[in-house]
Order: C-alpha cells, then structure tokens, then sequence
C-alpha cells in the first residue's frame, strides 16, 4: 500500500502532472481543496508574502532585460517571463527559490524546471495525437520521455516536501510559515491520513500549473500590443513614472519595486483598463 514515504506510481495516469489536485478531481476532493485554499489565499500573511515575491522577482527580470537591451541583444521575452512567473510562484508555492532567472540554479533545480515544461508539453500534445495511449503502453516516444519527465518532477518534489516538513518540525517561527506549502503542512497535521506527501504534492503542482503559463502568456500578448501601440505604452509608461514618483531612466530597480505597492497599483487607472 502506497505512503507518503513511498507514493504510488502516477506516471500512468491519464493526467500524471495534475494528479489529484484541484484541476483534476470533483466532489469531496474538490471542495476539500477549493476551500482551504480560498482560505490560505485570503489572509493577509499569504497575500504579503506574494505580493514581496512577485515585486523582488520583477526588479530582477526588470534588470536582466535592461542588461540584455544596453548589450544590443535579442531578447526572447516569453522565455524571460516563463523563468520568471516559474520562479515567483515556487516561492510563493514552496518557499524555494529556483533563481532560474538569474542562472544561479543549480542542476537539480535546472532540470526540475526542464522535466516540468517538457511533461506539460507531452501532456498538451495528447489532445493532437490519436495513438498516445498506445506509446504510454509500450512506453515508446512522447510518452516514454513524459514517464521520464513525471519521475524527476516527482523526486524533486517530494524533496521538497521532506525538507519542509523537516524545517517546520524544528521552527515555530510565524515566518516559515508564509508559503502555500508550509501551510498546506499545518493543515495536514490534523489529518495525516488524507493529506500524504503524494497528496501535497499534486495539490502544489496544481498551483505552479495554474500561476506559470497562464501569467507569462499574458504578460507577452500584452507587451506585444504596446508593441504595436506606442502611444499607449508611452502613457502607461508615463502613468506608473508619476504615480511612483520614479524618474525615467532611474536604473535603481529595487527601489522602484518596493514603490509598487497595493495602494500604488490601485492608481493606476489607465494601466488597469490596458
């Protein structure tokens, strides 16, 4: 019988990434879920701690696309943004930084963010290929290199897990408590039996799957119609410069993040209605 120190085998799953997190289950599961999260993501400590991530991460992205314009380089920002909405989310979902923006991450981290992409992709192309349950069962192809993918996502995360629950066994710091992991762990506490490491496991997922492509895409449409509407861009850009009391070209990009606050942002009328 499967256990959080030994989950069952996903990988043959007909949705192995969401496994059974909120995407991918209904009734009991789904409510359970549904309502402890609308719970954890109202409080202020979460909603704080996010807000502290998303800022930090866009003054970093802010500054490697600066660098990358003043060297005369092509910027591929889609890869930028899905680095960076990869990373802002992780640390809001487990506490961890992945520092895959800034190169500074090492292999482990690196090829967790690889097998994640790839296995999403493998699943996504399932809907365009008629014989995938066929290469699942001789295990050949797309399909052999997403059981591949699915088990280095699924040892990296149960790492994770692990050395979570072996932190917060340690610490009674309010502070560590701040990830949506950390507090999923608290709440498992008072049922062990539902709540395994598996079970975690692809509730977290289901956050990161739900905070990563969706943001970056966005961010991309976005930047690609102020692209092709100058004046527009040219009034946002001016809006955000007089609301933050910033100067144009001021290249202190910490500072101008912790200048975009709540109170900030809910000024920013003409940024909103873009």
């Amino acid at each position: 019988m499967p256990s959080a120190h030994n989950p069952p085998d996903k990988t043959k799953s007909s949705r192995p990434v969401d496994g059974d997190g909120n995407f991918a289950v209904d009734g009991d599961k789904w409510r359970q879920q549904r309502k402890l999260a609308s719970y954890e993501f109202s409080t202020r400590v979460l909603r704080d701690f996010s807000c502290s991530v998303f800022r930090k991460n866009a003054a970093k992205l802010v500054g490697v696309v600066s660098k990358l314009s003043m060297s005369g380089q092509l910027i591929e920002f889609q890869d930028l943004f899905m680095k960076t909405a990869l990373e802002s989310i992780f640390k809001v979902g487990f506490g961890m930084d992945l520092n895959c923006l800034d190169g500074l991450s090492n292999e482990e981290a690196t090829t967790f963010s690889k097998a994640f992409d790839d296995a999403n992709e493998a699943v996504n192309l399932r809907f365009a290929d008629p014989l995938w349950k066929l290469k699942r069962f001789i295990n050949i192809g797309s399909e052999a290199s997403l059981k591949k993918n699915i088990e280095i996502v699924e040892k990296f995360v149960h790492n994770v897990i692990s050395t979570k629950k072996e932190l917060l066994a340690v610490k009674s710091d309010p502070i560590e408590k701040e990830d949506i992991l950390s507090r999923f762990l608290a709440e498992s506490e008072k049922n062990p039996e539902t709540m395994s490491s598996q079970y975690l496991r692809d509730i977290i997922l289901n956050f990161l799957i739900a905070g990563k492509d969706t943001t970056a895409n966005t961010l991309c449409w976005f930047f690609y119609i102020l692209y092709k509407n100058p004046l527009i861009q040219e009034k946002i850009a001016q809006e955000v410069i007089d609301i933050t009391c910033s100067k144009p070209n001021d290249a202190n990009f910490d500072e101008f993040a912790a200048a975009i606050t709540d109170a900030t942002v809910d000024q920013m009328h003409y940024l909103h209605a873009a």
